[in-house]
């Protein structure tokens, strides 16, 4: 809908009836002395007309006043500003993250087999990547960052915008590609290194593991926990695996059980202000991802402005044409002598 920026302005149509007004009646025309107007009464009498020329001028003054009073047509825009978080995923890459946790539809080495050629049962590594991915393109205004680690840390990508990079970096992950043990404090260590700086308006590490903390470092999980909390970063730790759960070698399959300490992952999570979560297979690994998707949710803001589109321009331009025919009619053929 059209609306007037200025409707005040449109009071000056006053102006250009008072103007048409004296044209038609007040206005003296040019005019010559008779003897006698019998003659001129024989031929009818004949309304009196504005020229032509200042009829254009008329015209030309109504338009400027449209143009001056600013009529603009108006759309709602909402602009989204977001004001996103840093997130780093510390994933373990100890061999047994090789294990396959089986789900409770198969029952049989052949059904098993047949899912894993099907790639509808993958190890916990290739299901937890596969979660990751998808947590990562859900977040397009988070900074993540992405730590692997077995008997050390790997700093595979700090926190980045950029995450195509980052999901290459994670697709490199292999079971045992950093040997077999599982040390949980210098992952924890590492990021909140590197979030404790971090100017975002929450700080977050993930991790996930499905080992017990084996390797003695200087600093034991449990204080890393307390560093993360002076440091104001929260924690979540995630324990993949279940007691069903197998792992192939040379064709066959043995028992790979879960074997992570959930009393340490509670306490380091607790400890930090954050959450504990237990992704058995990968129906509950999507469930943790999403639950923790929830927690962490990025603030955005939706001003509200309007987007006009101005007229004004086009009525000054019309008013400008009829000026100008305006003169040019009056100074041509119309012209008159007195």
């Amino acid at each position: 809908m059209m609306i007037f920026a200025y409707p005040w302005a449109l009071f000056l149509f006053a102006v250009i009836l008072l103007a048409y007004f004296y044209l038609l009646y007040w206005k003296k025309r040019p005019s010559f002395q008779v003897p006698s107007t019998i003659e001129f009464a024989k031929t009818g009498a004949k309304k009196r007309k504005i020229p032509l020329a200042e009829c254009l001028y008329l015209i030309a003054g109504a338009l400027l006043v449209i143009a001056i009073a600013r009529p603009r047509q108006g759309e709602d825009k909402v602009m989204i500003r977001s004001q996103g978080i840093d997130i780093i995923l510390a994933i373990d890459l100890s061999g047994s993250m090789a294990a396959i946790d089986i789900p409770a539809n198969i029952t049989t080495a052949g059904e098993l087999r047949e899912a894993m050629q099907k790639e509808t049962v993958k190890n916990r590594l290739d299901t937890a990547k596969d979660q990751l991915k998808k947590f990562v393109d859900g977040r397009p205004n988070d900074r993540i960052g992405l730590i692997g680690f077995g008997p050390m840390a790997y700093n595979a990508a700090p926190p980045t915008l950029d995450h195509s990079w980052l999901v290459f970096h994670l697709d490199q992950f292999k079971p045992g590609i950093l040997g077999d043990a599982t040390g949980i404090a210098a992952p924890l260590a590492s990021g909140v290194h590197r979030l404790k700086s971090s100017a975002a308006p929450r700080r977050v590490i993930v991790l996930f593991t499905d080992g017990k903390n084996n390797i003695d470092n200087r600093i034991t999980p449990e204080q890393v926990a307390e560093l993360a909390k002076e440091a104001n970063v929260i924690i979540h730790t995630v324990g993949i695996g279940s007691p069903n759960a197998v792992v192939e070698d040379q064709g066959r399959f043995y028992p790979m059980p879960d074997n992570f300490d959930e009393a340490l992952l509670r306490k380091i999570a607790e400890v930090s202000g954050g959450s504990y979560f237990h992704a058995a297979d990968a129906d509950g690994f999507a469930k943790v991802m999403q639950e923790i998707n929830q927690l962490e949710k990025t603030s955005f803001e939706q001003p509200k402005y309007i987007e006009y589109r101005e007229f004004a321009p086009f009525f000054a331009g019309l008013a400008l044409l009829f000026l100008l025919l305006g003169f040019v009619y009056g100074n041509t053929r119309g012209l008159s002598l007195p």
